[in-house]
């Protein structure tokens, strides 16, 4: 059964629909699938809810380290519900047709989110490179006007960029195939089914990776190579050891992210193949946001300690209320 609608133009046919394969590979483990992503979508939603709810109540976490932390967290939450809500609408109705103005907001949003990450990733370890390196200037720096700008640049800065790229990737022709063999419309399936060459594209998606993703990163590794020698020169164990904790959680997470999204985006159009860009995929769009409210409240100190008041506060209402 044919699924392009299509229209002839020169000989050359231009897609106006296409269909996401997805896991359709996988027919016996369709039910299995829809169940496992529901979860996950569950669990990202409650866990980084948690985080902004928790962040909001607690004044001991009103600070610029947990300001932020609540952006990223509401952050995933965006992030996801772009690409999982159409998953588990694929695997529901097994109907795998999505419009090319579909796929193309799909993929705009997809990208406009993913350069935030990168940018919120790198004010992040900015905000640790300050309050570790120095100290005494912190509260001075990071004051409530300069947190909500770099918040804002974060969330802004690609915008522009991004609805230009989308912009570009899908005035091309698509010829031969409609099939995205990806579960969400992503640049390099989608320029797999260019016509002729796209080599200009392929192009202005590296530079435009450089931007957004490998110059927060430089930073990024820029700002904890500081860190990290400000920490070794403490006095004391203890000291280095509470500084560490601080920095951890947040790069396992700047590692997950930019590991997988690297493998993904730094390779040419003939190298990729669906099943790893998939595997890749799935850890950066999915995995990672499902394990960051993990990765921030397990090894968080201050997170431990607010849920733990909230929770006490809870049980001593509700012994009140008893008696």
């Amino acid at each position: 059964m044919d699924l392009t609608e299509s229209r002839k133009e020169n000989n050359v046919s231009t897609v106006t629909q296409f269909v996401l394969l997805g896991f359709s590979d996988l027919p016996n483990l369709q039910g299995f699938l829809f169940g496992m992503f529901s979860i996950m979508y569950l669990i990202i939603l409650i866990g980084n809810g948690f985080i902004i709810v928790i962040t909001r109540i607690d004044p001991a976490l009103h600070k610029p380290m947990y300001f932020f932390l609540a952006n990223f967290s509401s952050l995933e939450i965006c992030y996801v519900s772009v690409t999982l809500p159409r998953i588990l609408y694929n695997i529901r109705t097994q109907n795998r047709n999505i419009s090319k103005l579909a796929c193309a907001t799909q993929t705009c949003f997809f990208l406009m989110l993913g350069a935030t990450e990168c940018f919120l990733l790198a004010v992040m370890s900015y905000d640790r490179y300050v309050a570790i390196c120095n100290p005494l200037q912190y509260p001075l720096v990071m004051n409530s006007i300069k947190c909500i700008q770099l918040a804002a640049g974060s969330w802004l800065g690609g915008i522009p960029v991004q609805i230009g790229q989308t912009c570009q990737i899908f005035s091309l022709h698509f010829c031969s195939s409609n099939q995205i063999n990806h579960f969400f419309c992503d640049l390099p399936p989608i320029l797999k089914l260019a016509c002729g060459n796209t080599f200009i594209n392929e192009l202005s998606v590296y530079l435009v990776a450089i931007l957004f993703a490998a110059f927060p990163f430089m930073l990024i590794l820029a700002s904890y190579s500081k860190i990290i020698a400000t920490i070794l020169m403490l006095p004391t164990a203890t000291g280095q050891t509470k500084a560490f904790s601080t920095c951890s959680s947040h790069l396992l997470v700047i590692f997950l992210f930019f590991g997988s999204a690297a493998v993904t985006y730094s390779r040419t159009k003939s190298t990729h193949s669906p099943e790893t860009d998939k595997l890749f995929s799935l850890f950066y769009t999915i995995v990672t946001p499902m394990f960051n409210p993990l990765i921030y409240s397990l090894r968080n100190k201050d997170v431990i300690a607010a849920l733990r008041k909230l929770l006490i506060g809870k049980d001593s209402k509700l012994l009140c209320t008893n008696f």
